[in-house]
């Protein structure tokens, strides 16, 4: 397919980290947009949903194998933007881990600067610069910084928790009347992923160059406890939600301490939780985000979404 001539009023976007939870609706946003989407996917990676979602551009690269970016990033024609939103503390990919959000961000940004591609939008985490001890949450702060240091022209979107996760663990806890908090009683930044993949798509084709290198807290219009969450979750679905624990205290005070020490994923973990308790977690300039991308989603707003899409509504 010859894409210069069939896309000529589309923007050539890369989109890192594809075939991921986020990574893939990052991918619908931007075909939605009517931009032709190049996947950057180890060799290994399957395909098949992204094929679904009408892709058939990829190229190979791995964010820690700096020999395979160059080719992945100079294909023909040259991609105007990167969206890097692969994160190896998930682990979504075997293979992947901590040293993925370090030293593998810094081969990509380090690439995306020898190919002269002129945008690259991170998806970062809210408040990441003070999350020190937290390390999954600082190495993004780290990216950043990485950005700015070598001249490369981003945008990191800082993004709260999300309503849902990888593994969905909210929907079979609503089915049963229970919205699961990792942090009962603290009010933190939360958002929606297909916002913020419509984000990523936004800044990636559409924000003028004027609005970049800057990060920007996304997410809803105000923190949310556990129980603002079954409240709203409660209204949209016309029964009683109750928020509850994701772990008895016993887990979350003693045992993730204990196997901690031994273990650095659950270590990660622990302290963010310890983190969030802080009540840090939070947006301290919604007014940018509401700029950049106009009203911001409403907790109810953004529920009743999610129970629409899965069908609960």
């Amino acid at each position: 397919m010859n894409i210069e001539k069939n896309h000529m009023n589309q923007k050539v976007v890369t989109v890192v980290g594809a075939t991921g939870a986020l990574g893939s609706k990052i991918v619908k946003a931007l075909i939605d947009q009517n931009h032709h989407v190049r996947a950057m996917v180890r060799a290994t990676s399957n395909r098949t949903k992204l094929r679904e979602l009408g892709v058939t551009d990829f190229v190979i690269g791995d964010m820690m194998d700096p020999q395979s970016l160059p080719e992945a990033l100079s294909k023909d024609p040259k991609s105007q933007a990167i969206v890097a939103s692969a994160a190896g503390y998930t682990r979504h990919t075997k293979g992947d881990n901590s040293k993925t959000d370090a030293q593998g961000y810094r081969n990509l940004i380090d690439a995306t600067k020898s190919a002269g591609i002129p945008r690259f939008v991170l998806i970062s985490i809210l408040e990441c610069d003070k999350a020190i001890k937290v390390s999954h949450f600082y190495n993004k702060y780290l990216a950043e910084k990485y950005l700015q240091e070598k001249g490369q022209l981003f945008i990191a979107l800082r993004a709260g928790a999300f309503l849902d996760q990888t593994r969905d663990f909210v929907l079979p806890g609503i089915q049963k009347g229970v919205f699961p908090t990792f942090v009962p009683g603290v009010s933190y930044g939360m958002i929606y992923t297909p916002d913020l993949a419509r984000y990523a798509a936004l800044a990636a084709t559409s924000l003028p160059e004027s609005e970049l290198n800057a990060s920007v807290d996304v997410g809803w219009d105000r923190p949310a406890s556990g129980t603002v969450v079954a409240e709203a979750f409660s209204k949209v679905l016309g029964r009683k939600i109750v928020a509850k624990p994701a772990f008895p205290p016993f887990v979350s005070d003693v045992i993730f301490p204990l196997v901690g020490l031994a273990v650095g994923g659950i270590s990660d973990m622990n302290e963010m939780i310890k983190w969030i308790k802080n009540g840090d977690y939070t947006s301290k300039n919604i007014q940018r985000q509401r700029e950049l991308f106009g009203d911001l989603p409403t907790v109810e707003e953004a529920v009743r979404r999610y129970c629409k899409d899965r069908k609960l509504v």
